[in-house]
């Protein structure tokens, strides 16, 4: 049997690259042309186009899409071995169909481990360039379309602004808030702040700051001051904050961060973390379900089999989209809306090889 699952390794892993090299070159040729006039619009230098942008897109796109190639390349190498009379003989001299899915399991876990170890620390760090280069010669200027901006910056201090715009760093009706065990101790209020990114500190107009302590209330005014405060302009903005950007410690590290500020977004950051990890996963249940649908040969050959798998495939993804929406607005907790689509479609899959000829 170990030269049965190193054929079927070898067919399994060349398909997927394969599959993998020939959508990149298609999406990419699309890409450009898509993107071609913003390019020259905003002088974007060759070097940047090709090394900030596409060298970086490529793995990004192939992190997102991995689950849907495995699946390609289950269904395309399996009908083949079935068209060719290859999956009748080795179900014939004794080898049972769960034996038969074991080098499959192996490959779904490999390349679904790589992919999780990419999402988690190799892929943000990618994107960081990639959604830079966006920014600047693609996409227009992000605006901070937020106001009456709450924020818990940790377990004392809060932070409010009527608004704040990201453009030149400034905030307006700005309160500073610190609390202990219910009781107020510093109130700083101003009519607008200002960040110099130069020198790393706030600039306040027409300030106010109350301290009180045992001795009384200490009231210090003025109309310009500048002051070292911890918060940074983009605390303001946290819709700015890209997750494709985060690896897994910063991930971590901005829910506990969200949380603290009461932010809405903490439900959407922890059900990104969990579709990371739940990518392995998602490529077995991809696999076997392409094994199960493609391993009995027909008189259509390979195109029924890929019609089909490739519509239970994009209806398992839309599915976990939609689960997304049920986390993000409070229709489902996260964990539950995570493992929805992997519950069912694992279902549907053990269905499906139960009734598989074998």
């Amino acid at each position: 049997m170990r030269k049965i699952d190193w054929y079927i390794i070898k067919k399994f892993l060349g398909s997927f690259f394969a599959s993998i090299g020939l959508i990149i070159i298609i999406v990419v040729v699309f890409d450009i042309s898509e993107k071609l006039d913003s390019f020259l619009e905003r002088d974007a230098p060759l070097k940047a186009i090709v090394f900030d942008y596409y060298v970086n897109f490529i793995p990004y796109f192939i992190n997102m899409f991995s689950s849907l190639f495995i699946f390609i390349a289950v269904i395309f190498f399996t009908s083949r071995m079935a068209q060719n009379t290859e999956i009748v003989p080795i179900l014939s001299s004794g080898i049972s169909y769960r034996r038969l899915m074991v080098p499959y399991i192996l490959c779904a876990l490999l390349i679904g481990s790589l992919n999780l170890v990419l999402a988690h620390f190799v892929i943000p760090d990618v994107n960081k360039d990639r959604i830079a280069f966006e920014r600047t010669y693609v996409k227009k200027p992000y605006q901070n379309s937020n106001s009456n901006i709450h924020i818990q910056f940790d377990s004392n201090t809060y932070y409010y602004v009527e608004s704040f715009d990201n453009h030149s760093d400034v905030g307006y009706r700005f309160t500073r808030e610190k609390i202990e065990n219910n009781r107020l101790l510093e109130k700083l209020s101003a009519r607008n702040i200002r960040f110099d990114s130069a020198n790393q500190v706030w600039k306040l107009t027409d300030y106010v700051n109350r301290i009180l302590d045992e001795h009384g209330e200490q009231v210090e005014s003025g109309y310009r001051t500048e002051m070292d405060m911890d918060i940074r302009p983009l605390d303001f903005a946290a819709d700015y904050i890209k997750v494709d950007e985060q690896n897994f410690k910063e991930l971590n590290h901005l829910i506990k961060k969200e949380k603290l500020r009461g932010s809405n977004l903490v439900v959407y950051y922890r059900y990104e973390l969990l579709q990371r990890f739940l990518h392995p996963l998602s490529a077995v249940i991809l696999t076997l379900m392409g094994l199960s649908l493609s391993s009995n040969k027909t008189r259509r050959g390979i195109g029924k089999n890929l019609a089909v798998g490739i519509t239970l495939a994009f209806t398992f993804i839309l599915f976990m989209q939609m689960s997304k929406v049920f986390a993000t607005s409070g229709t489902m907790p996260v964990w539950a809306a995570a493992f929805l689509p992997i519950v069912i479609y694992g279902l549907v899959t053990a269905y499906l090889i139960r009734i598989a000829p074998k």
